[in-house]
């Protein structure tokens, strides 16, 4: 088995036929196609079905596995140059919209100056996604809501995030600070999907109360909720870094005594050791969670329990947007 098999079957998992392949890895396609026919000699199974392209269940478990030899090895590479000069390389970053929205800026502010060989790769995606994402070595490390799926994982809680009424400021909750469930019946909100993680923990939080919501609409997509509240179609309840700086003269962020706060943490594969550059991300990312001056005010960092226990102890309480 050789690298280069790995990279073809990859490619082909990543661009879609034997041909795109070939272009991304700058050969010819008949080199792409007997990589994958000698790797399938080996494995004795078919990888690719010629019929139409797509990868075979077998392959998919091939490309999961290739893409976490491949981080391996960029990660050899990297901790090799760190050692003898200083840290370069590549970085995957996952992580989810309304995180991204702050921290990616920091990063970038931070990242030229402290590693100006550090080469950012920023993946934005859903929890669900992410967790895929991670084990099969599409990202290095995500920043995502916890608790996180899958056992194979290592968890340091980060912060935790209001979860707040977004309205207009000439809203008649505008000024009112904080406001329960009960005071929020009748008024039109746009929700999540029902079925959605965040909707089961506001219904959860609902049915506590003994209360129900009035739905103008159901949407799903915590980024898309937040469009259509910035655009006028109805007040909704988001993660409080979901409003930009530069529409907070526009929109108030009212408290919602009942709704727990999210718990956001970042997440990396628990075997195998990170690289270089991931560890020097993760001391950064950090580093700026821990910073006042530099968190939105509705975040706090985790406390020392939650981050003690990788936030296992709020799994009950924990909103999963």
């Amino acid at each position: 088995m050789e690298l280069r098999q790995l990279s073809a079957i990859v490619g082909i998992a990543d661009h879609g036929s034997f041909s795109a392949a070939a272009e991304a890895l700058q050969t010819v396609q008949s080199n792409i196609s007997a990589h994958v026919k000698k790797l399938e000699r080996e494995l004795g199974c078919e990888l690719v079905d010629r019929a139409n392209g797509q990868i075979t269940e077998a392959g998919e478990i091939v490309v999961a596995r290739s893409r976490r030899v491949q981080a391996e090895l960029d990660a050899m590479l990297s901790d090799v140059v760190a050692l003898t000069r200083e840290v370069a390389g590549t970085v995957r970053i996952g992580i989810i919209g309304t995180t991204a929205r702050w921290l990616v800026p920091q990063l970038l502010r931070a990242i030229p100056q402290r590693y100006p060989h550090l080469r950012l790769v920023f993946v934005e995606s859903p929890n669900t996604r992410l967790d895929t994402q991670l084990a099969t070595g599409q990202v290095d490390i995500a920043v995502l809501d916890l608790p996180a799926e899958g056992l194979d994982l290592a968890v340091t809680p980060l912060f935790e995030e209001d979860l707040v009424l977004v309205v207009p400021v000439d809203h008649p909750l505008a000024t009112a600070g904080e406001v329960s469930l009960r005071e929020l019946k009748g008024i039109p909100l746009l929700l999540p999907l029902a079925g959605t993680a965040f909707r089961a923990d506001l219904d959860a939080a609902l049915a506590a109360t003994g209360t129900t919501l009035l739905a103008r609409a159901e949407v799903d997509g915590t980024r898309l909720i937040a469009s259509l509240t910035f655009e006028g179609w109805g007040p909704s309840i988001l993660p409080a870094t979901a409003v930009p700086s530069y529409l907070l003269a526009q929109f108030a962020l009212v408290k919602v005594k009942e709704i727990p706060r999210r718990l956001v943490g970042v997440v990396r594969r628990a075997t195998g050791l990170p690289s270089a550059p991931a560890r020097a991300v993760l001391e950064l990312v950090t580093e700026i969670v821990f910073d006042a001056s530099r968190r939105p005010e509705w975040l706090t960092p985790a406390p020392p329990d939650l981050r003690q226990s990788g936030g296992d102890s709020r799994r009950s309480g924990v909103v999963r947007l």
